[in-house]
């Protein structure tokens, strides 16, 4: 999704309104000083913020307040009215805050306020080293700064590059409709980052780990954000230069290189991230093949909506090969289980990704799918914690524990994490959330369900208007909406409380 620019638009704010057209929790948009602002009354008090979300300018009129809080319509961000802080993940940056006059009758917004400075943090450890610079490192760097923390924090990562905007990376960056720019991701300017550093060991008694170049680094506080590693396709000719997966940035660099000069490609896995590749390189001109043994969404979104998706892509030229698999590929083509050939001068694996768990194993923490971690993200070990797509959780909201590969839900966990290690004693409950879009249609999906007894739905997939709600007995496990924003963060909020009797209503009624 593209990032929006903020434009001045609605009411003229400096000059005012009657206090009486401001009702309860409803964001109303203008502007002030030729800047777009919101202006809000929430808890019976008046606030003033600026009006797009700075994680991808996503409208905040549009959103929903709660609990003194504003969210975002496109991708869930929060943000604390009183202060413009950005109190959930994906963003981080804070939205302006304006001063709001309240005379005669009429509010007025004046003058843009001062970006509070966070405090400074009592205790705590002196020092904190992520292994690992994705979502969750990137997230419990942010935080650890923005909650005052003063000690040295350092990011190791594997990769050549730091932090990056990785769902982008299947998305608008790879269909060439968003500038290599918006994909890096900045750290705080007092945050060590080492690229190219693979961690080769840990040794949590003498609280040191080692590095691949001999070199060794203290720590006072670990966290582990180790990712997840790629499934390659292990047949004759997936090592062939023409074959890539994707999951890094020099990934993404080398499709769309490829992209240049290939007409052809075969994508292998129909999963989001299979699907969101085969719908960039369409909007690039390729023509595309889809193989996949069996179709994936299915599982995780219902036949109707799975079918959906898949039709969707059919519309836009994709031939998918659903109930075949992948048996050999040459320079020039890939042979399928059935005997059929498909010519491809480009072919990408996305068969999914496997917890990076290696490093925690030999450092004999416990492991069971993933780095099993307690409801403040702590690992076996003392001092050493771990978040993202490597951690599995308890969470009896949606039963047992669990572990989500979802770019938003491991940026949150990475902020639980730092706010954990600085002693706070909050539980991480917050409700996986993440959003996949194809072509111009895009699929929000809150909760968890790994299973289900009944789909309802209200809307029709074709109008691309629906909210599907899945049910096992009386509970709701996940809500999943398409075209309707709103819908989705209030099921986001219902799901925070608990709240069955409200989630009832979705897939039935909204």
């Amino acid at each position: 999704m593209a990032q929006a620019q903020g434009e001045a638009k609605g009411l003229d704010l400096a000059q005012g309104i009657a206090e009486s057209e401001l009702r309860e929790g409803t964001p109303l948009l203008g502007h002030a000083g030729g800047e777009p602002v919101v202006l809000v009354r929430s808890g019976g008090r008046l606030f003033a913020v600026g009006a797009s979300c700075t994680h991808y300018g996503g409208p905040l009129a549009e959103g929903i307040v709660t609990g003194g809080t504003i969210r975002c319509p496109w991708h869930h961000a929060c943000f604390d009215l009183a202060t413009g802080r950005a109190v959930r993940a994906p963003a981080f940056a804070p939205v302006a805050c304006y001063r709001v006059d309240v005379s005669g009758g009429r509010v007025r917004v004046a003058d843009r306020l001062p970006e509070p400075a966070p405090g400074a943090v009592a205790g705590g450890p002196s020092s904190l080293v992520v292994v690992g610079a994705g979502a969750a490192g990137y997230a419990a760097a942010h935080t650890l700064r923005a909650e005052g923390f003063r000690g040295r924090v350092t990011l190791l990562g594997a990769e050549a590059t730091g932090p990056v905007d990785r769902p982008n990376l299947s998305k608008d960056y790879l269909a060439g409709k968003a500038p290599e720019e918006w994909i890096p991701l900045a750290l705080p300017e007092d945050v060590e980052l080492r690229t190219g550093a693979r961690v080769t060991a840990i040794d949590a008694r003498a609280r040191s780990l080692r590095v691949a170049d001999g070199s060794t680094v203290p720590w006072d506080a670990l966290l582990l954000a180790t990712g997840a590693d790629v499934i390659r396709l292990d047949v004759p000719g997936s090592d062939l230069p023409h074959v890539h997966t994707l999951r890094t940035l020099a990934d993404s660099r080398s499709i769309i290189e490829a992209s240049r000069t290939a007409k052809r490609a075969v994508v292998v896995g129909a999963g989001f991230i299979g699907l969101e590749v085969a719908a960039s390189l369409r909007e690039r001109g390729l023509s595309v093949d889809v193989v996949a043994p069996v179709s994936p969404l299915g599982k995780i979104l219902g036949p109707d909506a799975g079918a959906f998706i898949e039709a969707l892509h059919r519309e836009h030229g994709v031939v998918l090969h659903i109930g075949d698999g992948v048996s050999a590929i040459a320079a020039d083509g890939v042979r399928l289980t059935s005997g059929a050939v498909l010519a491809a001068d480009l072919v990408v694996v996305g068969i999914g990704v496997r917890p990076a768990t290696d490093l925690a194993e030999r450092a004999q923490l416990r492991v069971d799918r993933g780095i099993v971690v307690d409801e403040r993200l702590r690992t076996s070990a003392e001092g050493v914690f771990a978040a993202g797509d490597v951690a599995r959780w308890p969470d009896p909201r949606f039963g047992g524990r669990l572990r989500v590969e979802h770019w938003v839900v491991a940026e949150r966990m990475g902020a639980a994490a730092a706010r954990s290690i600085l002693g706070r004693p909050e539980a991480f409950r917050d409700v996986p959330f993440f959003w996949s879009a194809h072509y111009d249609v895009t699929f929000a999906y809150v909760g968890h369900a790994e299973r289900w007894d009944r789909i309802d739905v209200h809307g029709r997939l074709a109008d691309r208007d629906v909210t599907l709600a899945y049910r096992e007995g009386a509970r709701t496990l996940a809500v999943v909406t398409v075209g309707r924003d709103q819908a989705s963060l209030e099921a986001e909020h219902a799901f925070e409380r608990d709240d069955q009797a409200a989630l009832e209503a979705f897939g039935r009624s909204r």
